[in-house]
């Protein structure tokens, strides 16, 4: 019977994750509507002079709403919403990238340096109206589906998350004092904390379709490239923090500074490489044997077994040793799932496969290689199959006499071992055990002579 079951590729998305996400994406979304909301009619207020006598810890008017409207457009361009309303998002989009570009644009060629940053309640710092552009911008592509809108999405997402760490980041420095007191304005951090939800919005919507993707999927590079990505963006970080207080302290000469975060970068490189290539190593050997193995019973498939068993008799042939051949049959599968379930028949193969497992050494390759056919290789004379088949058998007897089940469990077998010397084959060995086999389920069904 042919297979219908679909085959998964390693770059498709894991759909749990999306699931997850998407549940992630609409309470964050949800949340920071609300949030930039309130940064506004409170800034509006303060406006009015009708409360909050020091609005310094909210956004600017003009902040909030750049920020309100951008969340609004991401909230409307998901996938539940009609082709209109993401329509509507798209011009939400372009007006909020429009507006703060001009906003940059009036700061960049009209004001001096000094002056940026420093307006009044209304207005954005330089850098937030710029990075609101490019929020703007992207978010007009977010949905792109052509190879040249992806791109320009893609790109313009990347310069937004660098934008954003260098905003965030710069503020956590000045924070730390790490370079000492700075005056020089910044965004407050209630601006800092809606721009790094909305671009994580704006990413994460992008890393359903695009470059970013690597990250959704559910092969070894997602995998990977997951576990990673957290570390790769600290790490840089970390090394520049102690780069500049170990040169602030002034304890230790610049040589020796040098030497100690070069040595360090190396070995946390080194670590990391290691760690990778465990990683790719660890999953290389997960998806051989899942290429090898049946996936009810643990035992090897018909691929598999033939591999190894091939290898096996080879070794046997080179060192002059005798090669065996179990075939077993597990008797009235068709009837136990007929009768009470393919549950049943599924837990029959599955008790099937421990006692094989049970019963054979680790050496011998032990496989199921149709819907009731077991084999077993290895290298035995004709008495230790002899007894390997006698042990199955008495296992098979005291699961029945133990079990109380309503259904038995009777196995059928054949075997067949070739000496050293001119030998056969091993679908040759196969087709005599399986004969041996049917022999001995005839034999099973003659009438018993009383």
């Amino acid at each position: 019977m042919p297979d219908f079951t679909p085959v998964l590729q390693p770059t498709e998305p894991d759909e749990s994750l999306l699931d997850r996400l998407a549940l992630i994406e609409r309470v964050t979304l949800v949340a920071a509507i609300a949030f930039f909301a309130l940064n506004l009619t409170g800034r509006l207020l303060v406006l009015l002079s009708l409360g909050f006598a020091s609005g310094r810890h909210l956004m600017s008017a003009g902040t909030a709403s750049a920020a309100l409207v951008s969340a609004l457009s991401l909230h409307l361009s998901g996938p539940r919403f009609s082709r209109r309303v993401q329509r509507l998002a798209v011009l939400l989009a372009a007006a909020v990238a429009v507006v703060c570009a001009a906003i940059a644009c009036v700061y960049a060629f009209y004001l001096s340096p000094e002056a940026q940053g420093s307006g009044g309640a209304a207005s954005m710092h330089f850098e937030t109206a710029a990075v609101f552009a490019i929020l703007g911008a992207a978010l007009i592509f977010i949905r792109a589906q052509k190879r040249l809108a992806v791109m320009t999405a893609d790109f313009l997402t990347f310069f937004l998350v660098l934008f954003v760490l260098i905003l965030i980041s710069g503020r956590l420095i000045a924070a730390l004092g790490i370079f000492g007191p700075t005056t020089a304005p910044s965004a407050p951090w209630s601006t800092l904390v809606g721009l790094a939800v909305l671009t994580s919005m704006a990413f994460l919507r992008r890393a359903e379709n695009g470059v970013y993707s690597i990250l959704l999927g559910r092969g070894i590079g997602s995998n990977i490239a997951r576990g990673l990505t957290p570390l790769l963006f600290a790490l840089p970080y970390v090394r520049e923090c102690m780069r500049a207080r170990f040169f602030s302290i002034h304890r230790m000469p610049p040589h020796y500074t040098t030497a100690i975060l070069a040595s360090t970068a190396v070995m946390l490189s080194f670590a990391l490489l290691l760690f990778l290539a465990w990683r790719i190593n660890h999953m290389e050997v997960e998806i051989h044997d899942l290429s090898l193995r049946d996936a009810l019973t643990d035992l090897y498939n018909i691929r598999g077994f033939q591999l190894l068993a091939e290898q096996a008799l080879r070794m046997a042939r080179r060192a002059h040793l005798p090669f065996s051949v179990l075939y077993i049959d597990l008797d009235d599968l068709k009837r136990v799932n007929d009768t009470y379930g393919h549950q049943a028949g599924s837990a029959l193969l599955i008790e099937t496969g421990k006692i094989l497992k049970s019963s054979f050494r680790e050496t011998d390759v032990v496989g199921r290689i149709g819907g009731d056919e077991f084999v077993v290789a290895g290298q035995f004379n004709a008495s230790g199959i002899s007894l390997a088949a006698q042990r199955i058998g008495e296992c098979a007897t005291r699961r029945n006499a133990e079990s109380d089940s309503p259904y038995q469990l009777s196995l059928s077998i054949g075997s067949v071992t070739t000496d050293a010397g001119p030998q056969q084959n091993l679908d040759e060995l196969l087709g005599i055990a399986d004969r041996a086999m049917y022999e001995e389920k005839r034999r099973k069904k003659l009438p018993v002579a009383r």
